[in-house]
């Protein structure tokens, strides 16, 4: 009879653990082999996770656009990526089922760039950079904000991630307020972007922040503040006094609006 009682609560126990804490699946472009945490159990909702060969994301089937994706920046890496060619050819992802996904045609004359959420420019081979290609991989982005200061922040933190040698990068849209926009009906836009950034040897953390408005510019905060604006916890393994203390990231170089990057 105690034996029986045992395996119960082991089981249920299990049963809560695996309800919380799923595994991890290509742990290598993650922080300590730890993907991101969703605060904010309303965004598991038609989620998926997806690895592809220089990121992962968790793509949401209700905005149709990744949750967040994860990479792992190296000096190794980016001397990779330097001089590879944009693939510049967009597709819908044959991982989703065409009802959870973005399609060409949701973005056709919307008004919006198909902004990358794990930029092209950090993807160290031609099939990476193919890959980051997906449409799953995209938000719709205010094309001033995608060519412009958004651009400036990906090249800063590239710069960074050279500099140090090692980072780990948490990047997705966020959605607030009650009225959000969708584009071709189905792909949400989002109010704002992030990127967080994870040094593991220097153990410092913290974030850019960029309102997906015209004329937005760059906030920097800390992780702990960034959880709380997205419903994400982005680096679950690093602790509380990491997060609340916020990294002194580069100010990025304001970028002019130019093309070639939708």
């Amino acid at each position: 009879m105690r034996k029986t009682f045992i395996t119960s609560v082991l089981f249920v126990l299990l049963s809560l653990s695996t309800a919380f804490s799923a595994p991890t699946i290509c742990p290598e472009h993650f922080a300590n082999g730890q993907a991101p945490d969703l605060i904010n159990q309303k965004l598991s909702s038609k989620s998926k996770d997806i690895c592809y060969s220089a990121f992962a994301l968790k793509h949401s089937g209700i905005t149709r656009t990744p949750l967040y994706a994860a990479e792992h920046l190296s000096i190794d890496s980016l001397s990779h990526a330097k001089g590879l060619k944009r693939s510049n050819k967009f597709y819908p992802d044959p991982n989703l089922f065409s009802s959870d996904r973005a399609e060409l045609r949701h973005y056709a004359r919307s008004g919006y760039d198909r902004g990358h959420v794990a930029p092209a420019g950090d993807m160290p081979s031609p099939g990476s950079k193919q890959e980051c290609f997906t449409l799953a991989n995209m938000i719709p982005q205010v094309p001033s904000v995608n060519r412009g200061v958004w651009e400036g922040v990906e090249s800063s933190v590239r710069k960074l991630a050279k500099a140090r040698g090692d980072l780990y990068i948490v990047t997705g849209p966020i959605y607030s307020g009650n009225s959000i926009q969708r584009i071709g009906g189905a792909v949400m836009v989002p109010t704002q972007t992030f990127k967080a950034v994870y040094d593991p040897s220097r153990n410092e953390a913290g974030a850019y922040l960029v309102d997906n408005v015209v004329g937005a510019t760059v906030q920097i905060i800390s992780i702990a503040e960034l959880d709380k604006i997205s419903g994400i916890s982005v680096f679950p393994s690093i602790n509380s006094q990491v997060k609340s203390n916020g990294m002194r990231l580069p100010e990025p170089k304001e970028r002019k609006h130019r093309g070639g990057r939708s």
